[in-house]
């Protein structure tokens, strides 16, 4: 080798390499200093990867040392150092002053461009290195197939299998692991699974690579399924077992949750990907208190949360309304500067907007230095959710004058927000705005909003015609929407026909026999609801129970109705008792149609004071400081008398109340509804 090719073009003088130097770190390598240099002393500090200053100075210390400059062992591990430091190109310029290089000197700089996502240049350079007759070894061809995998080149990525086979190394542990990878991750999920059938000996790793094959490509249950392969197979889960399944977390079965669970709570070690993988299983399939639940174990065991894990827990307080945990994790984010973060600030947007509280998620949307698409359509959403439709169309408008084109997400945003607010021009506007401006096709969402829109607004028989002249055959969604329509409006005749598709489509939801079951009773027709009753009964079909939550100190507190488990059962029943007083004195008649049961008026009223929405609110009451805003979520639609109740509690109690059901909120204040009643 020619004496001096440890130097770069980028450092070919003491002069360049000091005029890059701004501080003194530690260990000393200044010129100026007299330590005296050996091999072992620059190859233990280039080991440990020094920071960039501190392996300039080293760089220029060997580069001017008489014994050191021609030293290829420093050479190579000079370029490992610049390679972990984010440096491939000083790494590069070092590798190019080389005259006589070997396999080693080629893996190193091959190496070095794939830790740096550069795989590229990995693969040009594996091209010279074979057009130079210096043969690839078994650290070569696993370097080389990432590099495959992450510039998506199934091509080159074949040719290097066929290579693999031809030396003699498809057997080789890290060469398989190579394949899988590559292979699943183009998709090739037949080939990935006959790799690691073929290969002699698998570890880990192996088993983690077609984890990750089947979970890039959207298949959750089988990678799940190789998990269990593993474990047969004698080898443990570990960490990269957990973070190979964060590439494709999604709504699943309850026993693969189980499984997920269980193999998290084994891991001897759990990284941070970890956890960040069970609280996205959980938060996926509904789970958001035992989301929350683990995020809570988490800090208190010293994890510290990412973005990804913030983004990730956001929605779980959204859907709790656990909005004293989502703004101390706002407070977190704040403190720690993790914004500006794109999906993170729209978690926060979505986390707000669902807890009711839209000041707050607009003051995190005007702050945003940018948005997409996504942060314009929470916003919209939000404003629709709780009745501003006015608010959600005028800032529709400004998304558009942005220079952001809205999608058809967006699209069901805003029509939602125009039937949530019976805003039926501005519904029909932006439904030809979406379909003749934007030559947007309408998707069954679309339809299913301009089907709410009609009904809601008394305009029942045009939402049948309407479904009727669809393009796409109508589903449980778009009946349901009308059936509750035929709910809100007596309207029987087209009750029974949306009610008769729906039953076809979708036999066994009981919210469909329910809501058909009350559209007979408020016709005073017993006879029909208790037909109905017998035929729910008969075929095992139970109505879901009504139950309102209530969040307390960050842990939220469940009530169903008639609810007497909550140690405070006895007090919350006297107050209410004595807040039904008050509430007759301003004139409150219970509304008994909101109890269609074919019972006495007396036992009716009986059975409405006791309404899970009612003994939430009064927890609340008993719990909290006067002037306290009250949050309650239900996982139905608040019926009439609630809703008249919850408006006078909130004038005698002097309290704010915000309750959001299945369909949109509620904010309750000085005895007035924001829905002002159209709900």
């Amino acid at each position: 080798m020619r004496a001096g090719f440890l130097r770069s073009r980028h450092f070919s003088t003491a002069k360049r390499l000091q005029s890059l130097v701004s501080s003194t770190p530690r260990p000393d390598f200044s010129p100026h200093n007299t330590v005296i240099l050996t091999e072992e002393l620059c190859a233990n500090v280039l080991d440990r990867y020094p920071d960039v200053q501190t392996l300039r100075k080293l760089h220029l210390k060997i580069l001017i040392s008489p014994h050191l400059h021609c030293n290829s062992s420093l050479g190579i591990k000079l370029m490992r150092a610049y390679a972990a430091r984010g440096e491939p190109k000083v790494a590069r310029h070092i590798f190019d002053e080389i005259t006589e290089k070997d396999v080693i000197f080629f893996n190193v700089m091959i190496r070095s461009y794939v830790n740096n996502h550069l795989y590229h240049d990995a693969l040009l350079l594996f091209k010279i290195m074979n057009s130079s007759g210096i043969n690839p070894d078994h650290y070569t061809y696993p370097c080389v197939l990432k590099a495959c995998s992450g510039s998506d080149n199934l091509q080159v990525g074949m040719q290097i299998h066929g290579a693999v086979m031809k030396v003699g190394l498809d057997s080789n542990l890290f060469c398989g692991n190579g394949l899988i990878a590559m292979y699943g991750k183009s998709s090739y999920l037949v080939e990935a699974r006959q790799i690691i059938e073929e290969m002699p000996r698998r570890d880990v790793i192996s088993w983690n690579s077609l984890v990750a094959g089947y979970a890039q490509n959207g298949l959750f249950g089988d990678a799940l399924e190789v998990c269990r392969e593993l474990e047969l197979s004698g080898l443990k889960p570990d960490a990269g077992t957990m973070a190979s399944l964060s590439l494709a977390v999604t709504n699943t079965s309850l026993d693969h949750v189980l499984y997920v669970k269980e193999m998290f709570l084994k891991l001897a070690k759990k990284s941070l990907v970890s956890w960040n993988v069970m609280i996205a299983v959980y938060v996926k399939n509904s789970m958001s208190a035992e989301a929350i639940d683990l995020y809570s174990q988490m800090e208190a065991q010293g994890m510290e949360p990412d973005s990804i894990t913030i983004a990730t827990i956001l929605p779980a307080c959204g859907d709790l309304s656990s909005i004293l945990l989502g703004r101390q994790i706002h407070e977190y984010v704040k403190k720690k500067k993790l914004c500006p973060n794109l999906s993170l600030e729209n978690a926060l947007i979505d986390m707000y907007a669902k807890c009711g509280c839209l000041n707050e998620a607009r003051a995190v949307f005007d702050l945003m230095k940018f948005r997409d698409v996504v942060s314009w359509t929470s916003m919209i959403s939000a404003y629709g959710m709780s009745g501003k439709g006015h608010d959600a169309v005028t800032l529709f408008s400004k998304m558009q004058h942005s220079g952001l084109s809205p999608d058809s997400i967006a699209f069901v945003a805003v029509l939602s927000a125009c039937s949530h607010s019976g805003l039926l021009d501005e519904g029909w506007y932006h439904f030809r705005l979406m379909t003749e401006q934007h030559k947007i096709t309408a998707r069954i969402e679309h339809f299913a909003c301009m089907v709410d829109l009609l009904g809601r607004g008394g305009q029942v028989d045009e939402a049948y015609n309407f479904i009727k002249e669809m393009p796409i055959g109508p589903n449980e969604r778009v009946w349901g929407a009308l059936l509750g329509a035929c709910w809100m409006h007596s309207n029987m005749r087209i009750g029974l026909l949306a009610a008769d598709q729906l039953f076809q489509l979708a036999p066994d939801p009981s919210g469909y026999y329910v809501l058909l079951s009350n559209i007979f009773a408020k016709a005073g027709r017993w006879e029909e609801v208790t037909t109905l009753r017998s035929i729910m009964k008969r075929k095992g079909i139970k109505k879901m129970p009504g139950a309102s939550n209530a969040e307390l100190n960050g842990q939220v507190y469940t009530f169903l109705a008639g609810d007497q488990s909550n140690p405070q059962s006895k007090e919350i029943y006297e107050e209410l008792e004595s807040l039904l007083g008050k509430m007759k004195a301003e004139g409150y008649v219970p509304e008994t149609k909101s109890a269609l049961h074919d019972v006495e008026e007396e036992d009716k009223e009986s059975h409405l004071a006791v309404h899970s929405e009612k003994l939430a609110i009064v927890f609340a009451i008993l719990n909290t400081e006067p002037g306290t805003p009250i949050r309650v979520t239900k996982n139905l639609r608040i019926c009439g008398d609630c809703h008249i109740a919850a408006k006078l509690i909130s004038k005698i109690a002097e309290r704010e109340i915000i309750v959001r059901d299945t369909n949109r909120f509620h904010h309750f204040q000085y005895g007035v509804c924001s829905c002002q009643d159209y709900w």
